[in-house]
C-alpha cells in the first residue's frame, strides 16, 4: 500500500539529499586536494597538512555513502536508512575535528612559517634548503623573511645581494647588489604573503565543512523520520 502525504514526500526528500551528499563529497575532495597542494607547495609546512587530508578522506567516504543512502530510501530497507544515518553522524563528528584542528593551525600558523622560513634563509647553502627556498620566492614573488632585507646578514650570497629567485625577471646574477631595488626585485618578505594565502586556505576548509555539515545534519533528521514511519507500517512505493 502505497503511502501519501509526509511518508511519501520524506522518501523523494531524502533521495534528493542523498544526491546533494554526493556533491557535497565531492566538493570536499576538491578543496581538500587544492589546499593539500598549496601546503605542499611551501615546503616548511608538509608535516601539517592533517586538516587537508582529513578533509579528502572525508570526502570520499561521503561520495560512497551517498549512494548507500539513495539505495536505503528509494528500497524502504530500514537497516539500510538506519546505517546511513549513523555513518552520517560519525562524519559530522569527524568533520566538526578537523574544523577544530584547522583553527588550530591556523592560531599556529604564523610561528611555524616564521620558524620555517628562518631556518631556510639561514641553510641556504644546502642544496635541498636552497632548492624550496627558491621555489616559494618564485611562486609567491617574494624575498626573505619579513623583506629583501632578511638576506643582508646572510654569508650565501654576496653583500648587498640577494639569490636571483627575488628578481622580478630572473636572470643569471640579476640579485647582486640589488638588495633594496625595489624596481628589480620583490622587496616584500615571504611570510606575510605566505602566512595570509594559508589562512585563506583553512579559512575554506572550515567554511566547506560547516555548510556540507549543516546540509548532513538535515539528512540525518529526514532519515530518523523515514525510518520512525517504515518502522510504524509505512509501505512507500
Amino acid at each position: 500500500m502505497a503511502v501519501e502525504g509526509g511518508a511519501k514526500c520524506v522518501k523523494y526528500l531524502l533521495f534528493f539529499f542523498n544526491f546533494i551528499f554526493w556533491l557535497c563529497g565531492l566538493a570536499l575532495i576538491v578543496v581538500g586536494v587544492l589546499v593539500k597542494v598549496s601546503i605542499n607547495a611551501t615546503a616548511i609546512l608538509k608535516g601539517h597538512t592533517g586538516s587537508s587530508l582529513v578533509v579528502i578522506v572525508v570526502g570520499v567516504i561521503i561520495f560512497f555513502i551517498a549512494f548507500f543512502g539513495c539505495c536505503g530510501a528509494w528500497k524502504e530497507n530500514q537497516c539500510m536508512i538506519t546505517m546511513f544515518a549513523v555513518f552520517l553522524s560519525l562524519i559530522v563528528i569527524i568533520e566538526i575535528g578537523a574544523a577544530i584542528t584547522g583553527y588550530v593551525l591556523r592560531t599556529k600558523l604564523t610561528d611555524l612559517l616564521s620558524k620555517g622560513l628562518d631556518s631556510l634563509v639561514a641553510g641556504y647553502n644546502e642544496t635541498d634548503n636552497k632548492e624550496a627556498l627558491d621555489t616559494i620566492q618564485k611562486h609567491f614573488k617574494c624575498c626573505g623573511v619579513n623583506s629583501s632585507e632578511d638576506w643582508s646578514n646572510s654569508k650565501a650570497v654576496p653583500a648587498k645581494s640577494v639569490p636571483d629567485t627575488c628578481c622580478k625577471n630572473i636572470t643569471k646574477d640579476c640579485g647582486v647588489g640589488a638588495i633594496k631595488d625595489g624596481n628589480k626585485i620583490y622587496t616584500d618578505g615571504c611570510l606575510p604573503i605566505m602566512n595570509k594565502d594559508l589562512r585563506e586556505n583553512i579559512m575554506w576548509i572550515a567554511v566547506a565543512a560547516l555548510v556540507i555539515a549543516f546540509v548532513q545534519i538535515t539528512g540525518i533528521v529526514l532519515s530518523c523520520i523515514l525510518m520512525r514511519a517504515i518502522h510504524s507500517g509505512y509501505e512507500v512505493m
